[in-house]
């Protein structure tokens, strides 16, 4: 076999190895679905270890068919499974436009939650405020519609209501 020929080859496996996953983590998350009461018995039946059953089914579940990368493995997604839908398409923009490996794109999120981290202690914490979920929905459209994240827009939005105030004020107190 050619080196070339060898190389293709591992390529096609990785393809299929990769799609697996996807279509175990589908499978799975029907058989959850459709038959709950004899679930556990066929995914005993299966032969693989029950955790990464659950990982595949996880991560199946929390991209549906039409927000998966076909430029990105599984394991990519994996990666920002746990993230908002937002913050996933985010990373998963980036690695694709990037062309990053698993390992770079875990790398960047570390980097980034590093730097929050550190931000985060040299920055007050807002206190806790209910707010009704309609609000909230509103604010994360008006965030998306701005190409921000909800942290972002929240913050320059109460910038712009404070100067706004501030402002007014001023003016009021030199008439």
């Amino acid at each position: 076999m050619s080196f070339e020929h060898w190389e293709r080859t591992g390529a096609q496996l990785s393809g299929i190895v990769d799609s697996s996953s996807w279509c175990l983590g589908d499978w799975l998350v029907y058989g959850k679905e459709q038959y709950a009461d004899r679930y556990r018995h066929v995914v005993q039946a299966v032969g693989l270890d029950y955790q990464t059953l659950r990982n595949y089914a996880w991560v199946a579940g929390r991209f549906p068919l039409a927000r998966r990368r076909s430029g990105l493995s599984f394991q990519h997604h994996a990666e920002v499974a746990a993230m908002s839908p937002d913050e996933q398409d985010r990373w998963l923009d980036e690695a694709e436009t990037q062309i990053w490996s698993v390992k770079q794109l875990r790398a960047a999120i570390k980097a980034t939650r590093s730097d929050r981290t550190t931000e985060t202690i040299r920055t007050a914490l807002m206190p806790r405020i209910p707010i009704p979920d309609r609000r909230l929905t509103r604010w994360r459209q008006a965030a998306h519609q701005s190409s921000v994240e909800l942290d972002q827009w929240i913050v320059s939005t109460l910038d712009r209501a404070a100067a706004e105030t501030l402002d007014k004020t001023t003016h009021d107190e030199t008439e």
